[in-house]
């Protein structure tokens, strides 16, 4: 889970435990004197559980971990659930251990066999006026039911990369950028898409290249989204359907910088033949910028950031480096080149790892120190691609 989800999950944790303990430490002083009596216990239980507004089901086990009581509702009382070994739960390892003053255990949120809800369950221990351990009283909760604070996860603001699907990626020298319907009117469908944010109020939109389609978001209506196909994107009258709007007052993007971000995305889409842009996005209002590439791997990155890098930071361009594979014989290396990447991703790793410690795999040993330094800049540029090196895609 990324570290700013895990930060806002433990504020509401902790607003929980303080919230649900307090309830549970004035409960378990009543239960000391009737552990023993396991009907006068369940009648207990069920008074109880009607001062306990947000309780599913409530229950005591025994020093051990084993249910001592029956499993008590606001509708019902289970007794078949008696004798039950808790003590494997997840919730329950961390109160068999000897701990100062925490007395209370709150569960990390599951998934209920029955009912198929996120729930979490509250352990308290029961203790004697001396303190000893005599066992836990049990209580679990439906997630959607738990007083909130209202805190949401905030995206953070940092570059994030997504690894795709391996199989596209193991098979990426082998396939090439087919030409679409997009590409071939991308500059007119770059203007309408500028036009519709900058003055009929789309404040997000993803362009499909490869598919030929773009889909978008309104201020007017930002709970729906519209798909443009080509047919609508051919015509300049789409902007028609439209209503005209102020520049989205939450739009943190400048105006200028939009058209900046579909022209880079164009460059992307055109710069290799292998590696390739296929879908691009940006949304005005939190000012990201998506992109995910022909090898599967996604970028989600601020477009400030986007545009402050060249082709040469996603593809490795090095200009003496584009001046030697010219003198190179392409085709020969490029079907080598092919070969390695039949064998699989692991193999091209051993390989590089034998270039990077200076040594000579066997496949490359009859070529040139130039051509053996265009296969290992070609492997290295593509494996960092997804691999998550420096300039990865």
């Amino acid at each position: 889970m990324d570290s700013t989800v895990t930060k806002t999950v433990k504020k509401l944790r902790k607003f929980l435990t303080t919230h649900l303990s307090n309830s549970l430490e004035k409960l378990v002083l009543e239960l000391p004197a009737i552990l023993n009596n396991p009907d006068e216990l369940d009648e207990h239980l069920s008074k109880a559980i009607n001062n306990l507004p947000y309780c599913k089901y409530i229950y005591v086990l025994d020093v051990k971990g084993v249910q001592i009581s029956a499993t008590v509702s606001h509708e019902e009382k289970n007794i078949y659930s008696m004798g039950r070994d808790r003590s494997s739960r997840p919730y329950m390892k961390n109160l068999f251990k000897p701990r100062e003053g925490e007395d209370f255990e709150l569960s990390k949120a599951y998934i209920t066999k029955n009912t198929k809800r996120p729930s979490v369950t509250g352990i308290q221990l029961i203790r004697d006026k001396q303190g000893n351990r005599l066992g836990f009283l049990g209580v679990d909760y439906d997630l959607r039911e738990l007083p909130r604070d209202d805190t949401m996860y905030e995206e953070p603001r940092k570059w994030r990369q997504i690894k795709g699907d391996p199989a596209i990626r193991s098979g990426l020298f082998l396939q090439q950028r087919a030409e679409s319907q997009m590409d071939k009117k991308l500059s007119d469908v770059m203007t309408i898409l500028e036009e519709l944010m900058l003055e009929h109020g789309v404040y997000h939109c993803q362009v499909h290249y490869s598919s030929s389609r773009v889909t978008i978001w309104h201020v007017d209506d930002p709970y729906t989204y519209r798909i443009l196909t080509m047919d609508e994107l051919s015509d300049s009258e789409i902007c028609l359907a439209y209503p005209q709007r102020p520049y989205f007052e939450r739009n943190i993007v400048p105006k200028k910088d939009i058209c900046n971000v579909f022209k880079q995305f164009s460059a992307l889409r055109f710069a290799d033949e292998t590696v390739y842009l296929r879908s691009g996005s940006l949304n005005l209002v939190n000012g990201f910028t998506g992109l995910n590439f022909s090898c599967d791997g996604t970028h989600y990155l601020t477009y400030d950031e986007f545009l402050s890098r060249g082709l040469e930071f996603w593809f490795g361009a090095d200009t003496e480096y584009e001046e030697a594979e010219k003198k190179l014989n392409m085709t020969d290396l490029d079907e080598l080149l092919e070969k390695v990447a039949q064998r699989g991703c692991l193999e091209v790793n051993q390989i590089l790892a034998q270039l990077d410690a200076g040594k000579i795999p066997e496949l490359l040993s009859e070529l040139t120190s130039d051509e053996q330094e265009y296969i290992h800049q070609e492997l290295a540029s593509v494996m960092a691609i997804y691999e998550g090196g420096v300039c990865s895609i």
